[in-house]
Formats: C-alpha cells, structure tokens, sequence
C-alpha cells in the first residue's frame, strides 16, 4: 500500500517529515553537547577537572550565575560546602519573612476585637511554625538541587581552596578543578565578638542562631541598630518576649533617611521594646535564671565615665552587629585577587577582580547586600562571558530594598543627605507627610505612617523616597520602576489616586 493514499493532503505529509527532521536535528545536537560536556572534562591534565565556569559559593548569585552561564551552552559546576540556597533562603530572606508573618498575624489579633470578633484565643506554638518553616526550607533546598541536575551543572560539595597551580584552580576534598572563568560568590556571615572584645559575649548567638531556637524567649536582648537588629526585635516582641534593643547611638537605621530612623526609632518604643540608647555591652555572665547582660552608658553631652546596669534573666542575647565576608580560607592573597581591609573582594563594575578570570558578585563584595541584586549580578556577567554581551553589567543606581519592620519600611534611592551633598542644598526639595494608617481607625494600637520625596532640580526629578507604615514593603516595586525610568513630581502628580489607600498620598503630596 502506497503511503501517500492514507494521506488526503502533501501538505501535512511534507509538516510531519519537517517536524520529524527537525526533531531529530535536536536529539542530535544533545547528544553532541554532551559528548562535548564529556570531552571536556576527559581532556584534564594532572587529574584535573576542567569546566567552563566554576563558581565557588551556591547561593543566590553563584546559582543565577551558574544556571544562566548553562542556558548559554557553557559546562558549569558549583562548589557549595553548605545547603543550597545561601544566606536568603536558609538563614535570611525567606525563614525571615515567615517569621515576620507570624508576627503580623499576631498583631492581626490583637486588633480583631476592634473589628468585632469578640472572644477568640489563640496560642501561638512556636514549636509548630518552626516545623513548617524548616520543611519549607528544606523543600526550597530540593529544588535548588532539582534545577541544578536539570541544567547539568555539577554539584560539588566541600570548602574550595585556591591552588598554587599556573592557571587559577581549586582543590575540593582532594581533588582539582578548573575554569578559564571562576566566579566567587560565597556570600557573608554574622560578625561575632571576641571573650577579649566582650566577657561573655559567647553566651549569645547571631541572626544564625535565631533560626535554631526551639522556643519563643521569654526574655531577649538584642544587640546593633542595624536592619537585622529592627526585624529581630520585632519578630521577638510582636510574638511575646519581653525585648530590649541596644544601641551606641540615639536612634536605629542610621544610614537610612532621616525620617526613616527617627520614626523607626519611636515605632519600636510605641509597640513596647526598650530601647537602650548611648549604651555598650560591657560584660555577659551565666547565672541560674539566665544571662545577666552588663551594659555601660554614656551620656555623649558629658565627659562622664558611663553608668553601669544589668538586665537580668535573658534566655536570648543575639549580636546584630554586622556581616563579615566569606573569604577565609579561600587563599586569594596568593592568587592575587584583592581585597578592602574588612575582607571584602574589590570588583569593577563588571564584577571583574584584579586578577583576570576570576570575578566576584554578590555579599563577598560587600556592596549592596541584597539577594536580588547578587542575581542580577550573576546574571548579567554570565551574559558577558558567554554570549558576548560586552557591556552587560549591574545599574547599582535605585535599588529598592524593603526592612521587615513593624510597620515594615521600603525605600529607593537617595536620602535627604546625599541629594544635598551631590547637588546642593538650594537645588533639593522634599515633600514629606504623616498619618494614621485607615486600618487603624477604629483599633486601639496604632502605628504611623510616614512617607518622603526627595526631589531635585527645576524639573523635581524624584531620586528618592522613603516611607514607614501598613503596605510600604509590597507597594514599593511599582514606584521603583517610576523613580528608575526617572519620574518627577509632575508625573506623579498627574497620576490619578486610588482611594482609600495609604500609597494614593505619594500621588498627592503638596
């Protein structure tokens, strides 16, 4: 029987033999990409293993960068000694986030009488929401490892050490790896104090920490003024424990805008943390009920010697202090690559370090510590290297950024500061305002919120904003992309409100 006369049409004959081709060419060049992926790496010397890219670091930017360097035809590995994911997705961003759900979610009830739902009492079970938070996490780990085994990049798991080899190498559990392109992404981990720096100071633990207890502290203290510090307190007060914040200075959030950290400052007093102002930490001792945290404080008007007080009965001190880079270990200095006197590789602005083939992004480079921002780094110097893209590279220019705060705080671009000491004085104007969110018309806990425009020069170009209250962390985004496309007042003037909301107020500011 003649094939053609089971088919009423060519037309459909000659699509099936197009398709059927074209399938085959893709089978075809997968297996060719593979026996290349084989190839190359039969092609070591000295028993070392040669891929495309090697990154050394599994965290948010190391993976962008190793599965965007993939889709691009390049052999990739990673080299993680840890869980996949980094610092966001095991010890920051995401476990944080849950947590500060809960404590919304705590707030939520403590207002639902107000909105008449009389009667409820719920226990909270710090136990429970840590289960689901871990097996969350532990799911996110999967995936990670799931789109790496998709990709074909290789998981290498250990400490990587750069070797004294002619071509920059590292050593992995006793075996050898190598990249004309190696990118360092490992990331940072919490400052800790030394027993000599503070007695005691051991007794407490880091952001890390935090995500270990097992239970809510009855009692905790908090040490650093910093955004971890903010959201720590608040988490840990909002669910119930009787928090005290320390700080050297008056006020928390220093680097950020002015209204930012004088409102933080006093939302954090309102929900009822102690605030320790002009005070250090001098000492920490174990006693039978508790850690009893010695803490001196000085007047900064006056030549005093400092007053000494103790808070007693602690169940958790935790250290906010800061972040250090994750470069020891690495023996970069015998590679040449350098870096700042706190740890941290110095990187041009296409994440180039000073010795050639090897690049850096995210947390290590001490610039911007924010997830997305390490991913987009990732990405785009993967585009450089692999797809010839000459001037791919990060806009570090209005990066938004959220603190999870109580109320949480969202802001992009410039503060009041800076936009005077680049264009003067004379040439910024701000338009601030300050209100009683709507939700908290008829409820007895109140918090502001507040909001700020930093405009500047005759068109009022808006370069920053700044705001604190119900809502700020999700409608953020949609401004950012308005300040990045270089909005002025007049554009956002001419936007029309959406009312009753709190974000209508950046449209209606006089």
């Amino acid at each position: 029987m003649n094939y053609i006369h089971l088919c009423p049409k060519r037309a459909p004959l000659f699509q099936f033999s197009e398709l059927y081709v074209r399938s085959n060419i893709d089978m075809k060049l997968e297996v060719l990409r593979h026996r290349a992926h084989i190839l190359r790496r039969m092609m070591a010397s000295d028993s070392v293993t040669r891929f495309d890219f090697l990154v050394i670091g599994g965290g948010s930017g190391g993976l962008a960068g190793a599965r965007r360097a993939a889709e691009l035809g390049a052999t990739a590995a990673v080299v993680e000694s840890h869980k996949l994911g980094g610092t966001c997705v095991n010890v920051g961003c995401v476990p944080k986030k849950v947590m500060w759900n809960t404590a919304v979610h705590a707030e939520f009830l403590h207002d639902q009488a107000d909105y008449g739902f009389k009667g409820g009492h719920a226990h909270f079970s710090w136990p429970f929401i840590k289960s689901r938070r871990d097996a969350y996490i532990s799911r996110l780990n999967q995936i990670y490892q799931n789109n790496l085994d998709k990709a074909t990049i290789e998981t290498i798991h250990g400490y990587a050490v750069f070797t004294d080899d002619p071509e920059p190498t590292v050593e992995v559990n006793g075996k050898k790896y190598t990249a004309p392109h190696i990118l360092i992404a490992t990331g940072g981990r919490p400052s800790v104090l030394s027993e000599k720096d503070v007695p005691g100071a051991s007794l407490g633990i880091t952001s890390d920490g935090f995500f270990e207890l097992e239970s809510l502290p009855k009692r905790s203290v908090i040490v650093g003024a910093g955004y971890i510090a903010v959201e720590m307190a608040g988490i840990l007060s909002t669910l119930g424990s009787k928090t005290s914040i320390i700080i050297r200075q008056g006020t928390v959030l220093r680097n950020f805008d002015s209204l930012i950290s004088s409102n933080c400052t006093k939302e954090l007093q309102s929900s009822g943390i102690e605030l320790c102002k002009n005070s250090q930490v001098k000492s920490v001792r174990k006693t039978d009920k508790g850690l009893e945290v010695t803490l001196i404080t000085k007047d900064p008007e006056k030549e005093e010697e400092g007053k000494i007080s103790t808070i007693q009965e602690v169940d958790c001190l935790l250290w906010a202090i800061g972040r250090e880079p994750n470069t020891n270990g690495l023996n970069l200095k015998s590679m040449g690559v350098k870096q700042d006197e706190r740890g941290h590789i110095v990187v041009d602005e296409f994440q180039n370090t000073s010795r050639q083939g090897i690049y850096a992004v995210g947390d290590v480079c001490g610039k911007a510590l924010l997830t997305p921002v390490a991913i987009a780094a990732g990405r785009k110097l993967a585009h450089r290297l692999f797809e010839g893209k000459a001037d791919s590279k990060v806009d570090y220019s209005n990066i938004p950024t959220v603190v999870f705060a109580h109320p949480p705080i969202g802001t992009v671009g410039l503060t009041e500061d800076e936009a005077i000491q680049r264009q003067g004085k004379e040439n910024v104007k701000t338009y601030t305002t300050s209100f009683t969110p709507m939700y908290h018309a008829i409820t007895s806990r109140k918090t502001q919120c507040v909001m700020k425009l930093v405009c500047v020069g005759k068109e009022e170009k808006v370069v920053g904003l700044h705001m604190q209250g119900i809502g700020c962390d999700e409608m953020l985004q949609g401004f950012a992309v308005a300040i990045k496309m270089g909005a002025t007042k007049a554009d956002f003037d001419r936007t029309i409100a959406i009312h009753p909301t709190s974000s209508e107020e950046l449209v209606t500011m006089r």
